[in-house]
């Protein structure tokens, strides 16, 4: 017998076939003899609604009463899978985050989780009552019902697998695993049997959408399996008392035999490059430049500088989400004085593309092939950064698919 949390998302549960579908998988695994606690979405394109009312109503709306509008989507989605578990003949109670209760800090919008009480659950559950548990929100420390940003169900599925000690975790979407790259980019992508925590989280954080980056950090930190399964198999065709579902597991380094030198590539077309021009090149100008940056919420993320040939001026060069392109513009043209450079240019036609995998700590020359592969195809590379199982190219936003293709076929991931 295994204790799991089953997570679905806004298009798992999108109607009430949907969740009529997921009912019947939470019943398998139920008759399977595992001990289940269910994390939902609201139902797809719920959030959605209830946001622009917000928005309509006030663009400066209040964020703590924007939390109390968008959580019922979850709300509704809980109950109406309890009621349809219950008329199958599983014992099922619906929970609100306040009432396990979630945690959080009062960040309204946007908030983290600071524990969560899971033991009424587990008792529930060891008597066979499946818990439902809206995702996506818990309560502040004001008492308030907070949010924890878009994607966040599966922050909440993964923490809560943490508190129930569960043995695993498994996130249902519209993709069944994780793939080497976009097989609507390249057909030739393989779907990944295991992945460890660090690549899913560069994956994430660079581009790739089946996860939510915050997800896979808490896997990582509580050392959460987390299997990424489809939803939209059919539930009689999934053996529940399989060893290893189907899907990609998410795990620790450890349990994955062989290490590939690359395991995925990963792209984002949302993307604007900034360049600054003859900054002198002293102590102050990079906290000149970023502070204000930060302080407007604007994520930088690609840096990179080139002094000139005398030493008495630098160029910095560095990457923004492509929505914060002209706010970013706005904050450095007002710090203009402080910083002292000579002008602004950029671009939003251009594109990230990483590249992925733990073998690079052992085997030496990854980039150079990556470049030498480019060159031959005539992608010129504007900036590049460097991490220790990662490295990222700027390119032409117009060359993204071919050189997506390209870096998968080098480096084997076609096979």
């Amino acid at each position: 017998m295994s204790r799991i949390v089953m997570k679905f998302g806004g298009t798992s549960v999108a109607d009430l076939a949907c969740i009529r579908n997921v009912a019947t998988r939470v019943k398998r695994e139920v008759e399977a003899g595992n001990e289940v606690a269910v994390v939902v979405s609201a139902m797809a394109g719920t959030t959605n609604q209830l946001v622009g009312w917000c928005q309509d109503l006030s663009p400066l709306h209040d964020a703590r009463e924007y939390d109390t509008v968008v959580a019922t989507g979850e709300q509704v989605t809980t109950g109406l899978l309890a009621i349809s578990l219950q008329e199958i003949g599983v014992e099922a109670r619906s929970w609100q985050g306040w009432q396990i209760p979630i945690r959080t800090d009062n960040d309204h919008g946007k908030a983290r989780i600071a524990g969560i009480e899971g033991a009424e659950l587990i008792r529930r559950m060891q008597t066979g009552q499946v818990a439902v548990v809206s995702g996506f929100q818990g309560i502040g420390t004001d008492n308030r019902v907070t949010t924890l940003g878009r994607g966040g169900s599966d922050t909440s599925a993964v923490a809560l697998a943490a508190a129930l000690h569960a043995d695993r975790c498994d996130i249902y979407t519209d993709v069944d695993g994780v793939y080497t790259t976009d097989p609507r980019i390249v057909p030739q992508a393989k779907k990944l049997a295991r992945i460890s925590y660090e690549e899913m989280l560069e994956l994430a954080s660079v581009g790739a959408k089946v996860l939510q980056v915050r997800s896979v950090e808490l896997g990582m930190v509580h050392n959460v399996r987390i299997f990424v399964r489809s939803s939209f198999d059919k539930p009689e065709d999934i053996d529940p008392f399989a060893n290893h579902p189907p899907g990609t597991l998410i795990c620790d380094e450890s349990e994955i035999m062989e290490q590939q030198v690359v395991t995925g590539i990963a792209f984002s077309k949302d993307e604007a490059q900034i360049s600054i021009r003859h900054v002198p090149d002293k102590p102050g100008v990079a906290a000149a430049i970023f502070g204000p940056l930060a302080e407007a919420n604007v994520n930088v993320d690609m840096i990179v500088q080139n002094v000139s040939a005398d030493g008495s001026t630098t160029d910095l060069t560095f990457t923004v989400p492509s929505s914060d392109y002209e706010r970013a513009n706005v904050v450095l043209k007002k710090s203009k004085d402080a910083i002292g450079y000579s002008y602004l240019d950029g671009s939003t036609d251009v594109a990230k593309v990483s590249v992925i995998g733990i073998g690079m700590r052992s085997h030496a020359g990854v980039a150079a092939q990556a470049f030498k592969a480019l060159a031959e195809q005539q992608i010129n590379i504007r900036a590049i950064t460097t991490s220790e199982i990662k490295f990222s190219l700027l390119i032409d936003a117009a060359r993204t698919d071919a050189a997506v293709r390209t870096l998968h076929s080098l480096y084997g991931l076609d096979k």
